[in-house]
């Protein structure tokens, strides 16, 4: 048998939907019970095995409970390998001292086009010491509207939640793939959006 999944550790069904409050409170009786404490009279092999369930708790807790980090988990269980967490993809762009290549969603294509635009614009005037208030007004409007690009995505990632979880109670395989495959466009979506963010950000200084 392999180990554990952080949803069997919590004794939780692989469901998306779940109580965030409930899985606190179990964190904490949990944590207790596998307190270095209570483990410092016992023979060493059972201060181990007591160290290493805490620290599989500690992780499975950090994970489940935030949501984003809990569907990645879940289509990690499923197999699937977010571009994002592709560790192969991340490896061969270091060795071959390239930019990991992220493929842009279809319907942002022209704002990311007009917006690499407007950053090379930025860093060439950076460079030469300029100061350009239109083109930081231009920049820092595209940052809020995917900000808000960013905060939509977790709403119709939630309505994924709700068609995976039914697609499980059902034990309908192709609801389940279906929400599957949403979702993990979705978040190399989100992924996406974040990286564009993170340029403006840094073109802008802040």
């Amino acid at each position: 048998m392999g180990m554990m999944n952080y949803f069997e550790f919590f004794d939780l069904p692989c469901r998306l939907t779940l109580d965030v409050v409930a899985l606190e409170k179990q964190f904490y009786t949990m944590s207790r019970r596998l307190h270095p404490d209570r483990f410092a009279s016992k023979p060493l092999a059972e201060q181990e095995a007591a160290l290493a369930q805490s620290s599989l708790l500690n992780d499975a807790y950090r994970t489940l409970k935030d949501p984003i980090a809990r569907t990645q988990y879940l289509l990690k269980l499923e197999g699937v390998e977010l571009e994002e967490q592709s560790k192969a993809a991340t490896e061969a762009a270091r060795t071959s001292g390239t930019e990991k290549k992220q493929v842009v969603p279809p319907e942002l294509l022209e704002e990311v086009f007009e917006l690499n635009m407007q950053l090379q614009e930025m860093r060439a005037a950076t460079q030469m010491g300029e100061d350009e208030p239109e083109l930081r007004r231009d920049l820092m409007t595209a940052k809020d509207a995917f900000d808000a690009k960013m905060v939509e995505t977790q709403a119709e990632l939630e309505g994924l939640w709700a068609a995976w979880d039914a697609g499980v109670d059902a034990g309908d395989e192709a609801a389940k793939s279906r929400a599957k495959e949403a979702m993990v466009e979705l978040l190399n979506k989100r992924s996406y959006l974040r990286n564009l963010v993170r340029d403006v950000n840094e073109a802008l200084g802040l």
